[in-house]
């Protein structure tokens, strides 16, 4: 059956959440603060680049299944199943900000206080939170409205930004948190359209939810922090990571995915999330070696990258340097916690100049960067005149350039390469100096 959804925040796991729900037929409320995203939501204008979004936006608004707000009770009132898609950024101590969680559920068991209905509901976790954030929820909906009104269930999220639709659409796996049978029953008949090709619905405690997806991207980002480890030996010992990849990959135990050694991982969950996962097993007097170190290997390897640019170069000031690729990975315009700015900063800060070009995420680096850096709107003419190439996020553009034209805009034939595009051979035969990860350096002589 369809039912009337509450998504609370329309960031990017709400907005994903929300248009796919209504793309299944259901009657979706999407609930923000931001008056203007909400205008620019009603007019089909997403405010995030990611591929098919847009369609499925407009289509449903335009079918009459999803509706923007910027008033919690519009949701709350029409809505028995309510989705909290809220932002839990760190701290400076690396834990999860709740507070947008707990003041929203505060105000969702106050609605309903007042409210002439006294129809029993769901208020599901969506977004990534710690361990015990499940039974803090349920406590305030039990204090206000008495036991049995709110069932509290967590759902995390499992979306790859640049395939979320698809994840959304057609998920591995759903998991759902919960002991109760009725929200379990829900939940499932919810998800089933979701899951006819026979990926499974998980249930399991609400614990052991919000500590899965911690769990999943800690992995995920040790599997990515392991290559990256293991690249600075492959470049001493003058072995290949990639060819080390092809062969640990194709062990069904190991799995190809996220084994490629690069610049390193950013983005809005894997630091965020390994960072959260460290400061809860920390309050528990527990010391998560694995995790820790994937984090403190992917700052080393950031630097890594910024170091090999020094070493051929040396001083840096009155150097500019092209740079292709801002987000933190390609097809999506986010850069949050991007490896990109990381680099950037640093040339910034040793004095070099700075041209970049990425096809989704300029407008994000210009309210980060301003004036400080310069904009392309092509890949070509950010390398005019510069010293080297850098290439940060491996978008598919970047993938097959045009060789003899980059020679001839840039200063010196070089190219830092911190995604592996190229082959190190070919870059040889073509006379560019070339620097990549864990793989043989083509130098200059």
């Amino acid at each position: 059956m369809s039912y009337k959804i509450g998504i609370i925040g329309t960031g990017y796991v709400g907005l994903v959440s929300g248009t796919s729900f209504a793309a299944s037929g259901n009657e979706v409320y999407c609930i923000d603060i931001d008056e203007d995203k909400i205008a620019k939501l009603r007019k089909g204008i997403s405010p995030i680049f990611e591929p098919g979004l847009d369609y499925y936006l407009k289509q449903n608004i335009r079918e009459g299944r999803l509706h923007f707000s910027t008033i919690l009770k519009d949701a709350v009132s029409e809505c028995s199943i309510i989705f909290l898609c809220l932002p839990t950024p760190p701290n400076e101590d690396g834990s999860a900000d709740l507070h947008h969680v707990l003041d929203t559920a505060k105000e969702i068991a106050e609605i309903m206080l007042n409210a002439e209905s006294k129809e029993k509901k769901i208020v599901v976790n969506k977004s990534t939170v710690p361990v015990g954030t499940g039974e803090k929820v349920q406590a305030i909906f039990d204090a206000i409205l008495g036991v049995g009104r709110v069932v509290v269930v967590s759902n995390p999220e499992f979306l790859r930004e640049g395939f979320a639709i698809e994840d959304a659409m057609k998920p591995e796996r759903v998991v759902i948190g919960t002991s109760d049978k009725w929200a379990e029953e829900l939940m499932r008949d919810l998800y089933e359209p979701f899951v006819r090709s026979g990926n499974p619905i998980i249930v399991m405690d609400v614990k052991s939810a919000e500590v899965t997806k911690y769990a999943s991207n800690a992995f995920l980002a040790t599997k990515i922090s392991f290559m990256n480890d293991l690249s600075l030996f492959c470049e001493v010992v003058g072995a290949d990571i990639e060819k080390i990849r092809i062969g640990m990959g194709s062990d069904s135990r190991i799995g190809k995915r996220f084994l490629f050694a690069g610049i390193g991982f950013g983005g809005s969950c894997f630091p965020k999330d390994v960072r959260a996962l460290l400061h809860t097993a920390e309050e528990h007097n527990i010391d998560l070696v694995l995790p820790k170190a994937a984090f403190e290997v992917n700052r080393k390897q950031m630097q890594r990258f910024v170091d090999k640019i020094v070493s051929r170069f040396g001083r840096l000031n009155n150097r500019k340097f092209a740079v292709w690729g801002l987000a933190f990975k390609p097809n999506t315009d986010d850069t949050r916690e991007a490896p990109a700015f990381y680099v950037i900063e640093k040339l910034l800060l040793a004095k070099a100049r700075v041209c970049v070009y990425d096809p989704e995420a300029i407008e994000n680096a210009r309210l980060h960067f301003g004036d400080r850096i310069s904009y392309s709107s092509d890949m070509y003419s950010a390398t005019k005149s510069t010293d080297a190439l850098v290439i940060v996020t491996e978008w598919n553009v970047f993938r097959n350039p045009n060789f003899f034209k980059l020679k001839e805009l840039l200063k010196n034939p070089i190219i830092f390469d911190g995604r592996n595009l190229f082959n190190p051979e070919e870059m040889k035969a073509l006379d560019f100096e070339y620097y990549c990860i864990g793989r043989e350096q083509i130098k200059k002589g």
